[in-house]
């Protein structure tokens, strides 16, 4: 199992100091990986971040990091398909060209239809803008003179160069939905939903192998992105949580697997959507998605990006040990 963290590269805490000190920190630590958001036109979750709409360019960010690190993975988780596919093309094999094959590119449908419109493509699929985006990733990364077309986009006779060191980006489909871990499935090489149940991502998990069985594809690498609080005690970790935020995200997620009451009205009832406690507390947590398949999980800290180097030194020195 792999260990990841969302850098606080928005809102009020989006600092250089804190992205690539931490990253830094991250890679000495023995983390595998580092991840950032994508938005366009940033527009903060209520139940989850303040109104300060401060947002660092995911691709920007993590060539940065690439730079003053040497072997964490970079990771988006996940990037909105508002950019040209081919201009995407070009970063992702500059990048890996600058810092290494590094970088997994996840790539989501996105949620707010403002970020569309803002460049003209509102009346476009966004889910079908994912499928597009994979499959012109891959052939520009491996062919030239690329001629290409669907409902999105046209070209002809397209080389990329440089293309990716080491063959294509790792393609991971991101989102919690069936759909996306159908997608994933029929042609991603991951699969990652954020904040998603327990019983919710078994559920996902069992879908995938059946239908990875049938199209005789590689199950994709399942990946999480739970919000994270760790300190000497759970009561200390729940302080900082918005925990009636994450029920009410929770009861609003239409194909959630629901708890037994029906309804999700606890902190205990978000297992899955939050890892919250001391150091056993975690260590528990973690031990329950490795259980049910997952390869690699990344502890969201948007809660706690105030206290950012003590809740790695935290993980590093009593969590990480004892999951290796």
């Amino acid at each position: 199992m792999k260990f990841g963290l969302l850098l606080p590269h928005f809102g009020e805490h989006a600092d250089r100091g804190k992205i690539l000190d931490g990253s830094r920190r991250a890679e000495e630590a023995g983390f595998d990986s580092v991840w950032v958001r994508d938005h366009l036109v940033f527009e903060p979750h209520g139940e989850m971040e303040k109104p300060d709409r401060s947002f660092y360019d995911a691709l920007t960010t993590l060539t940065a990091i690439g730079a003053v690190t040497e072997r964490i993975q970079l990771g988006t988780g996940s990037l909105i398909p508002f950019r040209h596919p081919l201009t995407t093309a070009l970063m992702a094999g500059t990048m890996t060209r600058l810092v290494g094959p590094r970088l997994i590119l996840g790539f989501g449908a996105g949620t707010y239809d403002h970020e569309f419109e803002a460049i003209g493509w509102g009346d476009r699929d966004r889910v079908s803008l994912v499928r597009s985006n994979a499959e012109i990733l891959r052939r520009v990364a491996t062919e030239n003179d690329v001629t290409y077309k669907d409902e999105n986009f046209a070209f002809e006779n397209i080389t990329i160069e440089p293309k990716p060191v080491g063959g294509p980006v790792p393609f991971w489909y991101c989102g919690a939905t069936p759909r996306s871990a159908r997608l994933a499935a029929e042609y991603a090489d991951g699969w990652m939903p954020g904040r998603i149940s327990l019983r919710t991502i078994e559920r996902r998990i069992e879908s995938m192998r059946e239908l990875t069985g049938d199209n005789g594809r590689p199950m994709p690498t399942v990946a999480v992105i739970p919000p994270t609080s760790i300190e000497a005690t759970r009561e200390e970790a729940l302080r900082d949580v918005n925990v009636p935020g994450l029920l009410a995200w929770a009861n609003k997620s239409k194909f959630a697997v629901k708890p037994p009451s029906g309804r999700f009205e606890t902190a205990e009832d978000l297992e899955g959507q939050l890892i919250a406690g001391d150091p056993d507390d975690v260590v528990r947590e973690v031990r329950k998605f490795e259980e049910a398949g997952v390869e690699h999980l990344v502890f969201d800290f948007r809660f706690k990006f105030a206290r950012w180097f003590e809740q790695i030194d935290l993980l590093a020195t009593e969590v990480l040990p004892r999951l290796r």
